[in-house]
């Protein structure tokens, strides 16, 4: 049967229309996916920046925190109270934001290794003594902990001279994916796994004892609130001549109300006969100036984390915690 010349156009019609659908049908759905997309991606937005507030709400009750601490005793900080490492639950809109706040002291500075400022840091002497008797108080061969001083000396001052058993460039840069020492302060203590000898069971061993503050000042101990598990800081201060066991039972019998004088306590029963380095002296402390905080925020579809260092330097006129160091992540 034949068909007419209208009947074909009128089908030819038809069909383009069709297709036009279709091709609009299409294109509306990718239109309308685009648009939910962008509402869940505005939404995330929202629900982050929301939780980064929260995170910094736990910073300021944080810092109020390390005030009230301060005002309850200015002569020691002790661990009354038990805020040091509990873990404090806030429930908010939608979620909940959980916060810790521990002493920042009982550690060795791993930038004391160094004096000086900016681009010009050179090998301190008594920090690298200090920091090779720590490791010898976590029971690292003397070999070993001497290599290991040097090669973070190396690495953090300016200088490419070589020091005994340290590494300077020349050191890294052999081989594939060479690299360059530092040359500056260490931001934050797992930095060490880039150096020569930090291997990953030396990093374990080491990490619960060391800090990396902003400065190259002995880390100011607070005897205070030293826990049993922080005994090898202890026979660090007391340059070798304190066992770890030893300083266990000195932070074990230490006094309900804190010590309230250095004097009293290198005066400690299980001190007695030790002969700390001058700086050791300097370095011990009854009242804590920096703490660290580690906040961790759920808020419906967002999760935030943020570590702080916060100061609090009596020494300064306008007294009150600073924050020194702020990461969006945690310190590994």
């Amino acid at each position: 049967m034949a068909v007419s010349a209208g009947g074909r156009q009128r089908g030819v019609a038809l069909l383009t229309v069709l297709l036009l659908v279709a091709t609009m049908s299409v294109l509306v759905v990718a239109m309308l996916d685009d648009v939910r997309f962008a509402l869940r991606r505005t939404a995330n937005a929202e629900a982050l920046a929301q939780a980064q507030w929260y995170a910094l709400g736990a910073e300021a009750l944080a810092a109020a925190q390390v005030e009230r601490l301060v005002r309850r005793d200015p002569v020691a900080t002790t661990l009354d109270g038990d805020w040091n490492g509990r873990a404090f639950v806030f429930p908010v809109e939608h979620g909940a934001i959980r916060a810790r706040l521990r002493d920042a002291t009982a550690c060795f500075n791993l930038n004391s290794v160094v004096q000086g400022a900016g681009d010009l840091l050179s090998r301190r002497p008594e920090g690298v003594r200090q920091y090779i008797a720590l490791l010898c108080a976590l029971e690292f061969p003397d070999a070993q902990a001497q290599a290991l001083a040097d090669a973070l000396a190396d690495w953090v001052d300016s200088d490419q001279q070589r020091e005994g058993l340290g590494h300077e460039d020349a050191g890294y840069a052999r081989g594939r994916g060479g690299y360059r020492t530092g040359d500056t302060l260490l931001a934050e203590p797992s930095e060490l796994r880039a150096i020569r000898g930090y291997t990953p069971e030396v990093y374990a061993r080491l990490r619960p004892h060391v800090c990396a503050l902003p400065t190259t000042a002995p880390s100011p101990v607070n005897v205070n609130t030293l826990q049993a598990a922080d005994a090898p800081v202890l026979a660090m201060l007391a340059g070798g001549e304190l066992d770890v066991a030893r300083a266990q039972r000195v932070i074990a019998a230490r006094p309900a109300g804190g010590w309230r004088s250095v004097a009293a306590f290198w005066d400690a029963p299980g001190l007695r006969g030790a002969v700390p380095a001058d700086a050791a002296l300097s370095q011990v402390r009854l009242t804590t100036r920096y703490f660290r905080l580690r906040a961790e925020v759920d808020h419906g579809p967002a999760q935030a984390q943020l570590s702080a260092l916060i100061e609090y330097d009596p020494d300064l006129p306008d007294a009150r915690p600073r924050i020194r160091v702020r990461r969006w992540s945690h310190e590994e």
